[in-house]
Order: C-alpha cells, then structure tokens, then sequence
C-alpha cells in the first residue's frame, strides 16, 4: 500500500470541537490497496473529527455506487452502498491499531492516516452476493439468465403431487395404522 498525503488529517492544529472533512472516492483510492473486485465507484465519504483534551473521535460515513458484476448473470451494474463506523482514537507509548474501534497513537504523533480506515468500511459494506436488479424484477434480458430460466427445475402439477404422495407411502405404514383401527 502506498501512502497518500491526501488521506492524512493533521490534528495538533485543530481546535477542540467537531471538523468536517470530505472525500469522493474513485477507482483510484482502490488501486492503491490493490483492491480490483469492481471496474468503477463513484462515493462520497464524510469525516467528521471531534478533538478532545486527551482523544479524538472519527465518525466515518460513506453513500455512493460501485459497479459490481452480478453473481448470476455476470452483467455489470451499479451498485449502491451506504455504511457508517466510529473510530476512537487514544494516545499511548506505542502504536496499536488491534481493536477495530479504538486506535492508540503515540504521545508524539500529529496527524492520523485514515485512508485504510476509508477503505475497510466501504468493502465491508458490499454484500457479497450481488444480483442485478434487473433479475429481481424481471426486466434484465440476457443469454446466461434465459439459460438458467430454461434450466430451472419445474414445479410438479397438483395432480402429479398427490399421486407421488400417494406412492411415497410406505406399506409398512398401513399395517401400524391397522393396530390404531383395531381396538
């Protein structure tokens, strides 16, 4: 992963309170991670740092589309995605970023890298099945969907049910019935 200056929030000049900051994400920001499971994405991330005397809290939200392929049909689509996290941010000696929600920086740090932070929020908000919703509704034509249409497995007839039902039955069956009619 590369390191991007653009991602970086310098806190020490910050007065305490509440900063907004603003970010569109494209295709971009994902190669630098090496990320390539979408061919597009258009997302807006909001940030907003509120600096205590002694922590920093980082409230990260995001709204936006990928183009995703679908997992049936492989056609491209757009796939809108929304998400939120929360991140607190302590000092201490040493860094330590193992707990999800809370990142310890050490007492000489003055700016926070938020960019991995972006970046694991957003692929965690892609569902990992991804339909078309032009599947969903019916309005989607392709080659792959007509083939999986014709080869779906049909639904027997009411008529054809219950004579199925009736050769399920197991003769064995019929004789314990007997020993409850025989009283």
């Amino acid at each position: 992963m590369k390191k991007t200056k653009e991602y970086l929030i310098p806190f020490v000049g910050l007065k305490q309170g509440k900063h907004h900051f603003e970010y569109q994400l494209n295709i971009a920001f994902f190669e630098i991670f090496d990320y390539d499971e979408f061919e597009n994405s258009n997302i807006k991330v909001n940030v907003v740092l509120e600096k205590k005397s002694s922590m920093l809290e980082l409230v990260f939200q995001h709204q936006g589309t990928v183009n995703v392929p679908c997992d049936l049909t492989s056609e491209e689509f757009d796939l809108p995605i929304k998400g939120k996290m929360k991140l607190i941010v302590r000092f201490g000696e040493e860094f330590n970023n193992d707990n999800e929600e809370l990142l310890i920086l050490p007492f000489g740090e003055f700016e926070i890298d938020i960019a991995q932070y972006m970046y694991e929020m957003i692929v965690l908000s892609i569902p990992l099945r991804r339909v078309h919703p032009g599947v969903k509704d019916g309005s989607l034509k392709t080659e792959a969907l007509e083939k999986l249409n014709e080869l779906k497995v049909k639904e027997p007839k009411q008529e054809e049910k219950e004579v199925q039902k009736e050769e399920d039955i197991d003769p064995r069956w019929d004789k314990l019935k007997q020993l409850l009619t025989d009283k």
